[in-house]
């Protein structure tokens, strides 16, 4: 399981803020989370933010700490 997955399982909720809030593009269905479908959300998001997908990671990573 990536570190990713173990984030968005773990407190999505804290985590879609902060995306809302470094990226005021991004749309309540771009950060639809499902159950099993970490990846497609990455990729969502990874899509319309315009980074990596080891950027996106360690983003999300550095607000965990």
């Amino acid at each position: 399981m990536s570190s990713f997955t173990q984030q968005v399982k773990g407190n999505w909720n804290e985590l879609k803020g902060k995306f809302k809030q470094q990226y005021a593009d991004l749309t309540d269905d771009d950060l639809l989370y499902e159950e099993g479908k970490e990846d497609e959300l990455l990729g969502k998001i990874q899509k319309r933010i315009g980074k990596t997908r080891a950027e996106v990671e360690s983003e999300v990573e550095s607000w965990s700490r």
